[in-house]
């Protein structure tokens, strides 16, 4: 907690003055000197709050309470290390931090009233009154004339550090440049664009001469396959002399001499040759494996064999027949994945021709739909046809028969034109007379107002500011009214303004005149405080001369009776020896 402040005093007088003869025993001690600041200011923490605490309630208060902690640490090295420190090591850890802080802390502290009296009280309600005065006070009082000269110090480098103010930034006009218009970009030439040359159908088609060298090989490979098989059948199963016949046989176990039961089976086709295969191998395996080992070495001649020094040949034959097993297996399963390599091209072939079978019958149904979309589309249009001349000539027909009664129209059209004629005319005549009368009317009004001009003008207007206009509206008033009216309404709006104003001067006199009386209030306080303290201080000291007073004359008569008591004997034994003589 208090490592901040202690090493904000402590750390930059070791860092600094490492290379002075006074620092040196502290370059060594560092560490265990910091530790030691640390445990005494933990250890005697409600002293050293009773100090600060009261710092901060008096002249401190406009101190910052981050600084508690560096208030402290100063406490404590004046309290208990200062006669260890001395006064030029304690002024160098003083001088690293704030010299404005640290002169009036150490003033407060250091005061002789504060020292003798509350501090002195408030210690002695924690630890023994004569251990206080003796280990605590008496050294501070002893250090204070010293003190005083450090703070002064203090203060006159705090004037100094506050007198060199840091010159005001004068803040300049920024030296812009005045952007250019933008430049209307012109629209480019959009480049006509070239027709692309279809792409050639011979690009998406394979050529002829690579799908016939792919039936080919794939021809070829069906044969291979075939030929494999057949040949990989013959040599392990006999057959018989009917090409298509083969023989499988199977090893009657009850036989000792392993003869073979043959058995004819119709094979159709190339799947059921292969299933013939599979179970031919099997049972050859089966026949090997079913044969008795007596029946290949007998049971004396394996004894003498085994006497002379050979091996037993079970561990042989069992290889051999495994290393069988194995090629045999192996070339069934080649066979059978060539089989079925065979059978997948094979089942491929028949799906692409019957894709191919059904996009053709696609394209011929698209065809045959195409070709009955365009002979529907014909026999429409011959159909509409057929109409539009039908239509002609029955209009031709028609027109032929009302020829006559197109003449007639004509005539009574004729006859409708004349009357249509003669009534524009007498509508014409009307119009031209009523034109005659407007051009009349208008010479009178143009004669009328000619003559007005020539009257002389009343420049002066008679008003009656007094008469009310009488539109029949509610609230009429005349003109001289309405000015009383709205001077009376200034007058009552300025004499609202002043009553406003006079309040707010009577509010503000009556919190100054508050803050007047509690500020009295407050340095009456301060005075009688200040009288307690000073009456306690002098009441304190007349008892402490009394007591000296009293102490002295006690004193005095002590040795004054003590030297009356060996003037008397020295007188007795000068008598005695006198009488003995």
């Amino acid at each position: 907690m208090y490592t901040l402040g202690m090493l904000s005093l402590t750390a930059p007088v070791f860092t600094s003055h490492r290379s002075s003869p006074q620092a040196l025993a502290f370059s060594v001690t560092d560490e265990t000197f910091l530790m030691a600041t640390l445990s005494g200011c933990i250890e005697y923490k409600p002293l050293l709050d009773v100090v600060v605490n009261a710092f901060y309630t008096r002249d401190g208060k406009h101190c910052l309470l981050s600084d508690h902690n560096l208030y402290v640490v100063v406490c404590y090295l004046a309290t208990f290390q200062l006669d260890e420190l001395g006064l030029q090591q304690f002024s160098r850890m003083v001088k690293a931090a704030d010299p404005v802080k640290i002169c009036k802390f150490l003033r407060f502290f250091f005061d002789v009233v504060n020292l003798h009296t509350w501090i002195k009280d408030e210690w002695n309600q924690i630890y023994d009154s004569a251990y206080v005065k003796e280990n605590w006070i008496d050294p501070l009082v002893r250090w204070q004339p010293k003190m005083k000269q450090l703070i002064d110090q203090l203060d006159d480098k705090s004037i100094k550090c506050t007198a060199t103010a840091s010159k005001t930034t004068e803040p300049k006009a920024f030296n812009l440049t005045v952007p250019n218009p933008r430049a209307i970009m012109v629209p480019e030439l959009i480049p006509p664009v070239e027709k692309t040359k279809p792409v050639p159908k011979s690009t998406y088609k394979p050529q002829k001469l690579k799908q016939q060298l792919e039936g080919i090989k794939l021809k070829n490979r069906r044969k291979a396959e075939a030929s494999s098989v057949l040949s990989l059948y013959l040599g392990l199963v006999r057959t018989a002399a009917c090409p298509t016949t083969f023989l499988q046989g199977k090893l009657n176990p009850q036989t000792s001499s392993g003869t073979l039961i043959l058995k004819i089976i119709f094979l159709p086709h190339l799947n059921s040759l292969i299933m013939l295969l599979c179970n031919a191998t099997f049972t050859l395996t089966a026949l090997l494996c079913s044969v008795p080992q007596s029946s290949l070495f007998s049971f004396p001649y394996r004894i003498e064999q085994l006497l002379r020094g050979a091996r037993d040949p079970s561990e042989f034959l069992d290889w051999q027949k495994e290393m069988y097993e194995r090629d045999l297996n192996q070339k069934l399963a080649e066979a059978e994945c060539k089989r079925l390599q065979g059978q997948l091209s094979h089942e491929e072939a028949i799906l692409a021709r019957q894709n191919r079978i059904l996009e053709n019958h696609r394209k011929a149904e698209q065809k045959r739909e195409e070709e009955a979309e365009m002979s529907q589309q014909i026999a429409e249009r011959r159909i509409q046809e057929r109409k539009e001349r039908e239509k002609m000539v029955h209009q031709v027909v028609e027109g032929r028969k009302n020829v006559k009664q197109a003449r007639m129209k004509l005539q009574k059209q004729k006859h409708q034109i004349g009357t249509v004629a003669e009534e524009s005319q007498e509508i014409l005549l009307q119009s031209l007379k009523e034109e005659e009368e407007r051009f009349k009317k208008r010479y009178e009004l143009i004669q009328q107002i000619r003559a007005i001009e020539y009257l002389p003008l009343m420049k002066q207007k008679f008003v009656d500011l007094t008469q009310t206009p009488n539109h029949g509206v509610l609230g009429e008033m005349s003109i001289v009214e309405l000015q009383e009216r709205l001077a009376l309404l200034k007058q009552a709006q300025k004499k609202a303004e002043e009553e406003k104003r006079d309040q707010i001067i009577q509010e503000k006199y009556a919190k100054e005149q508050l803050l007047l009386d509690k500020l009295e209030q407050i340095s009456m306080f301060r005075d009688q405080f200040g009288r307690a303290a000073a009456l306690r201080l002098v009441s304190r000291t007349v008892l402490r001369t009394k007591k000296q007073a009293s102490f002295i004359l006690v004193s005095v008569t002590y040795e004054l009776s003590s030297n009356v008591q060996a003037i008397k004997a020295k007188s007795k034994n000068k008598s005695c020896l006198h009488i003995k003589k």
